[in-house]
């Protein structure tokens, strides 16, 4: 190839010696770029090819060989292709039961080992920050249940659970004196099906994390059997219980609650009507005598100094008593077991 690339060459060079153009002109310019284009064009098509580079695939893995099965003396069968054979038809797995929110936001109850329990309902929290603050600070399990309308209610619930506590929304309702206010966006019977579940709903979101309701007031709102329905088909909805706090002996609450099987318990005591230290003591000592009758008992109290006292010592004196204190969620518990069973009727409060 290069043999006969020279006399090329040879040629290029006497043209380029023959044409003289002038020592400057743009036309000897542009014949040497082209000459050297050429050459240059040239030297390249001379040059030996590369060699083509190998191209590497990867070879696919192979599958572990097991060893091979000692031959049988009986002639074998036809052999099923792969495709053919497929897995045991297993059954469709069943879906996880939904966990109601009662009892996924329920407190565990300790230990009873036989003993009678007591659930305290601490009701109307909230709305008095510095007495709120103190009930919290109780050793628990107890069940506070704060009101809807209160201010700061998710940072105080929060402060209440990380303290062991259980929670409770407390549900304004009106009373049959309209002389006693239930507070703001309360239920009342005159309001219309839409008006009482928009403010249902407003109390139920107020914060989180609680495992049902029971009643602020409500002695005209809890007798009335169409109403209540309206409250307990929204807590079914949201699988949520119902402390009834007994304010009227009239209440359709636990049948209400029974037809439409939402858990519910009604209050046996209230520990501070008279809000001074012997009778808070009195009915203590009256909580203590239901709870070794019936097994159980519920009592409510309010965020009071004198209420706050007399519980702190009360609780601290329980182990030596005999009784052991539970969150309010593990006596629904078994009320709702034992099918709503009768219970000794609770005196009314009359709000």
């Amino acid at each position: 190839m290069r043999k006969k690339l020279n006399p090329l060459l040879a040629r290029l060079f006497d043209a380029m010696a023959a044409s003289r153009p002038p020592r400057f002109g743009i036309g000897w310019v542009e014949g040497v770029v082209g000459v050297v284009a050429g050459v240059a064009m040239l030297l390249w098509l001379a040059l030996p090819p590369r060699p083509a580079v190998p191209v590497l695939v990867a070879a696919a893995p192979k599958a572990a060989v097991e060893p091979a099965a000692p031959a049988k003396a009986a002639a074998p069968g036809p052999v099923r292709p792969a495709a053919m054979v497929l897995p045991p038809v297993l059954s469709a797995p069943r879906a996880p039961r939904a966990e109601p929110a009662w009892e996924r936001f329920a407190v565990a109850a300790p230990p009873a080992g036989g003993r009678p329990r007591i659930a305290l309902v601490i009701d109307d929290m909230g709305v008095d920050k510095k007495r709120s603050w103190r009930a919290i600070a109780l050793k628990g399990p107890l069940t506070l249940s704060f009101l809807a309308y209160a201010s700061d209610l998710p940072q105080m619930a929060q402060a209440a659970r990380r303290a062991g506590h259980e929670l409770m929304v407390h549900v304004p309702m009106e009373p049959m004196s309209a002389a006693e206010d239930m507070g703001p966006n309360g239920l009342a019977i005159g309001l219309g099906r839409d008006e009482v579940l928009r403010r249902l709903r407003w109390d139920l979101g107020r914060f989180d994390g609680y495992v049902g309701i029971n009643n602020h007031m409500g002695s005209r709102f809890t007798s009335d059997a169409a109403s209540m329905t309206l409250v307990m088909e929204e807590l079914k909805t949201r699988g949520l219980l119902f402390v009834d706090s007994r304010t009227t002996a009239a209440t359709a609450g636990a049948d209400v609650a029974r037809r439409l099987g939402v858990p519910s318990a009604a209050r046996d005591v209230f520990l501070d009507n008279e809000a001074d230290a012997p009778a808070i003591g009195e009915r203590l000592r009256h909580l203590e005598r239901l709870a070794r009758e019936h097994g159980t008992a519920i009592a409510i109290g309010h965020p009071h100094d004198a209420t706050i006292d007399a519980l702190a010592r009360w609780i601290a004196a329980l182990p030596q008593k005999g009784l052991v204190l539970v969150p309010v969620s593990a006596i629904v518990r078994e009320r709702s077991e034992e099918a709503m069973g009768t219970m000794s009727p609770a005196p009314a409060s009359g709000r």
